[in-house]
């Protein structure tokens, strides 16, 4: 192979890192921060997982590198955890923040849709750690469940009960909490 290949070659994988990494590094920090509980240590596992792919041969992730992301990452976040022994909640502010309703509507939908979305993440740790993930990694990260599947190892029926059960449990609880 020449110079001038190795030099377009490496420029490519570059371009496609850069790609990936400016569509997924945010999400890719808020899954890692709920499962961590630390922004830093979110960005550490993202940072980690990024260099992983500049490693990775691009053939062996292309087709399902946003499963890999996420895999990648999750092992990360999770050994991580594991050397801290530690999991703390969101703050306020993040949920506060997560939660902002779409541009462009009337001031009181933006208002009534982040409030709902607020009491959606508040409610979110009354349910059990698997249901949560799956709906972290559906609704925040914007998986599918063939890719949720295969981040978490999980059967994509399994996905689909868990998030089933966990939508089903989310709003009656806020079916209970307005009456």
């Amino acid at each position: 192979m020449s110079t001038a290949d190795n030099f377009s070659e490496a420029a490519s994988q570059e371009a496609w890192v850069s790609a990936l990494l400016a569509t997924h590094e945010g999400p890719l920090v808020r899954y890692a921060q709920r499962l961590v509980g630390d922004l830093e240590t979110a960005r550490d596992a993202v940072q980690e997982t990024f260099l992983k792919l500049c490693r990775q041969d691009r053939a062996e992730v292309d087709g399902h590198v946003v499963e890999w992301l996420y895999t990648v990452c999750r092992n990360a976040a999770i050994d991580a955890r594991r050397k801290d022994r530690r999991m703390s909640t969101m703050t306020d502010e993040a949920l506060a923040a997560q939660a902002d309703g779409p541009a462009g509507r009337a001031p009181d939908y933006a208002s009534e849709t982040s409030d709902t979305a607020r009491r959606v993440l508040a409610l979110l740790p009354s349910l059990p750690a698997s249901q949560q993930e799956v709906i972290r990694l559906r609704f925040q990260g914007g998986l599918s469940y063939k890719e949720i599947s295969g981040v978490t190892g999980l059967t994509v029926n399994h996905v689909g009960v868990l998030l089933h059960n966990a939508l089903k449990s989310l709003r009656e609880q806020l079916q209970t909490s307005t009456v």
